[in-house]
């Protein structure tokens, strides 16, 4: 007897809707990305997608207000405010985060952050400035190659190498990290038991950071990583570095804080 791989009547129309969904938040997040407003051209070829396809796409996406068009471009429209301002209101994560990082900035004079991990980007969800501003604006919510940054490379630390392969891909293909190979990646990380990852001059010019892994409570992988950023005439290599101790401390009490949660 033969097994039909074909969907039935019923799943047929399941898949065709979640193959759409999925081609629509494939079109936001790429809006998301994006550093200015992109024409329907520019989303279809990135994305891999027909001109027909991506317009449809952007057309739903519009009635629900979650993007907006000018001429011909497009970008992320205003619904996203309030989903924006119920996770930060909301998120265990972020809430149980946010006097942590308090402290440590306070004690430390340095910018602390804190990153989640989505997909093979991290995403900044809080922040606490230092005394020294940074060179650069760094708003929440600000998708980040993971292969750039003592913050992304902690979370690669014992990828294996197929996982290197893909994030290497998915940076390029995003023009996150051009020219980027997997064995370039693999000599930036530090080794799979270090407390810590570093870097100077990785993401942005005159910026350095140190960041630490918040330990899984599941006793997965980490997927948050928190950071100390000083621009280089704040600080130096061995002032951020004095700082991961109280980063190992900050990473545990908040993985304490979340134990028990559904996050």
């Amino acid at each position: 007897m033969t097994t039909s791989t074909e969907p039935t009547a019923e799943e047929g129309p399941k898949a065709s809707n979640m193959r759409s969904l999925s081609r629509a938040m494939e079109v936001f997040a790429e809006l998301q990305r994006a550093e200015r407003p992109q024409r329907l051209s520019d989303l279809a070829r990135t994305c891999g997608m027909s001109l027909p396809t991506t317009l449809r796409i952007l057309r739903v996406l519009q009635d629900f207000g979650m993007v907006s068009q000018t001429d011909k471009s497009y970008r992320i429209g205003p619904a996203v405010l309030p989903a924006a301002r119920s996770f930060l209101e909301n998120d265990p994560l972020v809430v149980a985060a946010r006097p942590i990082l308090q402290q440590v900035a306070s004690q430390t004079g340095l910018t602390a952050s804190l990153y989640t991990r989505l997909g093979f980007e991290r995403i900044l969800v809080a922040r606490v400035d230092g005394e020294a501003p940074l060179r650069y604006d760094l708003p929440l919510g600000k998708r980040l190659p993971l292969t750039l940054g003592a913050a992304g490379k902690i979370l690669l630390a014992s990828a294996s190498d197929d996982e290197l392969e893909q994030v290497v891909a998915a940076a390029v293909a995003a023009g996150q990290d051009a020219g980027l190979t997997a064995a370039e990646l693999r000599s930036r990380l530090p080794e799979p038991t270090a407390e810590y990852a570093y870097s100077a001059d990785e993401r942005a010019t005159g910026v350095l950071s140190v960041a630490v892994a918040v330990p899984n409570r599941m006793g997965r992988r980490p997927s948050e990583s928190i950071s100390l950023t000083s621009p280089v005439e704040a600080a130096s290599e061995a002032t951020l570095k004095a700082g991961v101790p109280e980063l190992r401390r900050a990473a545990s009490r908040l993985s304490e804080l979340l134990e028990g949660s559904v996050y």
